[in-house]
């Protein structure tokens, strides 16, 4: 499948009718099936190529060396988490997988958990960095067009979003040799946030599940971000929004031995942001789907869900 390409600089520096224009197209792709892929953006080609290099040469290293990233009790959401820990919601099996995790690069000065320094590997602290505040903006931007597209004010997320949560992850998911490995990359999950950027990871295997109950491979070219709306905006907007199913499955067996590396942003908003279906959303038609939550309990009960809390 070929996701709808959307320039995202019509809607920063466009004229209204351009503006409008990414607006409703965005919606309607997040309406119909939960993604597509933007351009335009500030997040160059160096910015990836820079990033994939300090994360595969982290992810090369010997395992003794990687744990000393492992925090004790972080339950994930800091630094390295090893092989085989996270598995999907309603998996037993674990996601054949390894990740690396920050939060805002502000967390220390927040009052957050501090995230990690990998001082050994020369220039991934700042790669990381460069990467987590340009991901940052483009999802403040991007969740300004879809509040648009819902009639609310532009920056009705903003508040939540100036304090959020929000997560940058590098996930490794080493070569297989053959396929006695129980369990593939990632098992079929909806991601927990309100969107996700990704940018084009270094294999394919990206599949969603169509509204056939298909699973469709997902092909877009490595300069665009490819995003998707998360379970907490499927709340909010009352199911209005798709949360789509997706996987990372086994290459074949011609590449099994070939490693893979993704890089999502999760965007997650303040913990006390109300995940309350928006009156907006709600009519007779469509009537009230989910009960209120706080994003921060519905982040924990998702998290004890996957094995990470």
């Amino acid at each position: 499948m070929k996701l709808k390409t959307l320039d995202l600089s019509n809607y920063i520096g466009g004229t209204e009718p351009m503006r409008k224009n990414f607006v409703s197209d965005l919606g309607k792709a997040f309406e119909s099936i939960g993604f597509a892929a933007i351009e335009g953006h500030d997040f160059t080609n160096a910015d990836r190529d820079l990033l994939q290099n300090v994360i595969k040469e982290f992810f090369n290293q010997d395992n003794e060396f990687k744990m000393k990233s492992f925090v004790p009790g972080a339950k994930g959401q800091r630094g390295f988490t090893p092989f085989g820990t996270e598995h999907a919601k309603g998996e037993t099996r674990p996601d054949l997988k390894e990740f690396f995790q920050w939060g805002p690069m502000n967390a220390a000065e927040r009052g957050l958990d501090k995230n990690v320094l990998v001082p050994n590997v020369e220039n991934m602290d700042s790669a990381v960095s460069i990467a987590y505040n340009k991901l940052e903006r483009i999802g403040h931007q991007l969740m300004k067009a879809i509040a648009s597209y819902l009639s609310l004010e532009e920056n009705f997320f903003e508040s939540y979003l100036n304090q959020g949560h929000s997560i940058f992850r590098a996930i490794h998911y080493p070569g297989q040799k053959d396929f006695t490995q129980k369990g593939i990359r990632a098992a079929a999950h909806e991601d927990i946030n309100l969107i996700t950027l990704l940018m084009g990871a270094s294999a394919e295997g990206l599949e969603l599940l169509n509204k056939d109950d298909q699973w469709v491979p997902i092909h877009v070219t490595s300069d665009v971000l490819v995003i998707n709306v998360g379970d907490m905006l499927q709340r909010l907007t009352n199911n209005t929004m798709r949360s789509t199913t997706h996987r990372v499955v086994n290459p074949p067996v011609e590449r099994l031995h070939l490693p893979r590396f993704s890089m999502p942003f999760f965007v997650h908003p303040d913990e006390s942001m109300p995940l309350n279906c928006l009156d907006i959303c709600i009519s007779e038609q469509n009537p009230k789907s989910f009960d209120d939550i706080t994003a921060g309990q519905y982040l924990q009960q998702r998290l004890k869900e996957i094995g990470l809390a």
